[in-house]
């Protein structure tokens, strides 16, 4: 195949970085999105290029993407994994907290999808690959506006991939379960967080970001055309489908 590039959000460190550096391992020219600087992914991939933008703001991802062209000519794989995943009681939630993580989480996706749709459609060939979350079917009650925001996201996907299909353009998502990321160690990991969740899955032991790729790179394969709308689980066997 001619070299593709691949556009990846939330690329600065954790599951982001590890997709960025597996997509250029595999021959992609490969652009990241973060809001955070991105020298650690950059000294790992020959010809990166770093966009600092936030990836829910139209202007800074249309800016981003006319960038993307401008350098490598075409874009063809967009994924979006830029997330944050706070937890704590419902009643506790505020409208602020709610409309950050949905703007994050959901709208962010949405965003980045629609302003590299153009390009994609010019390419006659692509792959949008959404991050969710296996919390979609254990449900913690501690993470309410997460799990809706990825709840929605799936339903992002699924539409999507029946709208773009004729134009050779598959929507996936990927379903992981508490990945040991830098900040999952802060925050929801902290105090026994992963303990709890091994607990639930039959793989007893934590899931490390480069348990993500071989999944990351089948859905954008050549050859997985075939498959789109769909939510693939790779959580450990936390939950069946």
């Amino acid at each position: 195949m001619d070299t593709r590039t691949a556009l990846v959000t939330g690329a600065a460190q954790g599951l982001g970085q590890e997709f960025a550096v597996a997509l250029a391992g595999r021959g992609y020219r490969v652009a990241g999105l973060d809001i955070a600087p991105q020298a650690r992914t950059a000294g790992k991939i020959l010809d990166y290029l770093e966009l600092e933008g936030d990836a829910a703001d139209e202007e800074q991802v249309r800016a981003g993407m006319e960038r993307v062209i401008d350098r490598f000519g075409t874009l063809h794989v967009v994924v979006n994994n830029a997330g944050v995943y706070p937890a704590g009681p419902f009643e506790e939630t505020t409208v602020e907290d709610w409309r950050r993580i949905m703007r994050v989480n959901l709208e962010a996706p949405f965003v980045v999808t629609r302003a590299a749709l153009p390009y994609l459609k010019a390419a006659g060939w692509g792959r949008v690959v959404n991050i969710v979350s296996a919390a979609v079917l254990t449900a913690p009650p501690d993470m309410v506006p997460y799990v809706t925001s990825k709840t929605g996201l799936i339903g992002f996907t699924r539409a999507l991939a029946s709208a773009l299909g004729p134009y050779g353009i598959t929507v996936n998502a990927i379903a992981p379960s508490m990945v040991r990321t830098a900040t999952a160690e802060r925050t929801v990991g902290a105090d026994g967080g992963f303990e709890a969740v091994r607990a639930g899955q039959v793989v007893p032991r934590t899931q490390e970001p480069s348990d993500l790729v071989s999944t990351l790179l089948y859905v954008v394969d050549e050859g997985s055309g075939f498959l789109t709308g769909q939510t693939l689980n790779v959580s450990g066997g936390s939950a069946f489908l």
